[in-house]
């Protein structure tokens, strides 16, 4: 399958989540304050990359991430919107490098690259249950 006649460079898509107590650092354990943690900001642009490329592949394709590097550049408070973007940088073979950023009511919150891998969904999943039944030995 050639990817580049469905997905190119700027596509993009944005979708905004409210911060809420769940979201936050004390909760998740990675700090102690009320802030958004940077794994669910991690989380809300995985996941926004991940719909961008469900929209454009066939079915029977999905993506995986395999690779995120980002900034977590201010804090969002609970209650707060956050306004996630991805935009497709490029397509090499499987592999889609996406812009990827979030944004509070007042500034930047993070900004980063993100790769994902598209992979037929049946394939993946039968190396994954041949993992499980190779532990269970």
């Amino acid at each position: 399958m050639d990817l580049t006649e469905i997905i190119y460079p700027g596509l993009a898509k944005e979708e905004t989540f409210m911060v809420e107590e769940g979201h936050t650092a004390m909760h998740v354990g990675s700090g102690a304050s009320r802030v958004l943690a940077t794994p669910w900001m991690i989380a809300f642009m995985e996941r926004i990359s991940h719909r961008l490329l469900a929209e454009h592949l066939p079915q029977g394709f999905s993506s995986v991430g395999v690779l995120v590097n980002v900034r977590h550049l201010a804090p969002a408070a609970v209650g707060s919107p956050l306004c996630v973007r991805a935009t497709i940088l490029e397509v090499e073979g499987m592999k889609v490098t996406l812009s990827i950023e979030a944004w509070d009511d007042t500034e930047q919150v993070g900004a980063g690259q993100h790769e994902r891998f598209v992979i037929d969904t049946e394939r993946f999943l039968q190396r994954v249950n041949k993992k499980i039944a190779a532990s269970k030995g």
